[in-house]
């Protein structure tokens, strides 16, 4: 490990842009059940490039919907105050993780249409496991990689060492640790807390590969855990580190799941991104 090389890593977290004004004002409103309508709107609609997207997507295929949608308004009443949030934070976020990067060997949106798929595949989880914090989770799935953004350009320094210690059988998460100091989701946790986000989403990001480790209120990690999984056997977010993985047994107990239980969802998963396809690209 060099330690001058995890010096300008951390440098690097400290200068990553803030989170997205607009984002940055509808999480709260998100995690708030209470929020109020109006507000959403006015947020929502004085924002042209928000509101333009919004309705693009609420008007998709994926939706399907009978007639068009031509305001914030409407999209509030046909689609609900959660949906509609966990869109508009999908769409404000974009523009952050639609970089390629290379370290990855992620094309450019490459690492933002695995965020979108692992937040599919968790919204499916929670609701087939009855699980509560649902807005929490899909916040956490849709972050969940955001470290990668930063350490992508010293993971392709250092590929070669990486992918030494991977083709021994070490997994692509530890081999960064090993040679960098730190790994992705260190560093995504890292990006979280400096954007002030609740313990629970940092958490949820730092432990997603090894949420056997966290030692506190886990169950935002676990889903995202095996989300991430879900999203890799259908071929969205095989980068370098697309490995062939298996979901923690401890988890997969924890959440009270089966093999054929996860088959079915990550089926779903991928019917869902396939609607969201023409979008997403």
């Amino acid at each position: 490990m060099n330690k001058d090389n995890l010096s300008r890593i951390m440098r690097q977290v400290k200068s990553f842009p803030g989170m997205p004004t607009t984002a940055a004002k509808l999480m709260p409103l998100l995690r708030d059940p209470d929020s109020s309508l109006a507000r959403i709107e006015d947020l929502i609609k004085y924002d042209p490039g928000l509101t333009a997207n919004l309705l693009k997507l609420t008007n998709s295929a994926y939706f399907g919907l009978p007639s068009r949608i031509s305001s914030v308004r409407q999209a509030i009443l046909v689609l609900g105050r959660r949906r509609l949030l966990q869109l508009a934070t999908t769409i404000c976020l974009s523009g952050l993780m639609t970089k390629s990067v290379p370290g990855y060997d992620l094309p450019q949106g490459g690492l933002w249409r695995h965020s979108v798929a692992v937040s599919v595949a968790a919204d499916l989880l929670i609701a087939s496991l009855s699980i509560d914090d649902v807005d929490e989770v899909f916040t956490a799935a849709l972050l969940h990689d955001i470290g990668k953004m930063v350490l992508g350009k010293y993971v392709l320094k250092d590929l070669e060492k990486i992918k030494d210690m991977v083709a021994k059988g070490i997994s692509f998460e530890v081999a960064e640790y090993v040679v960098l100091g730190t790994n992705h989701a260190a560093i995504g946790a890292r990006i979280l807390q400096g954007w002030s986000l609740p313990q629970e989403l940092v958490n949820a990001v730092k432990w997603h590969h090894d949420p056997d480790s966290c030692e506190s209120r886990c169950m935002l990690s676990d889903v995202v855990h095996v989300a991430n999984i879900m999203s890799r056997c259908i071929a969205y977010g095989k980068g370098c580190n697309g490995q062939a993985a298996e979901p923690s047994f401890e988890v997969i107990e924890r959440l009270g799941l089966t093999q054929g239980h996860i088959d079915q969802l990550s089926e779903q998963t991928l019917l869902e991104m396939n609607k969201l396809a023409e979008i997403l690209n």
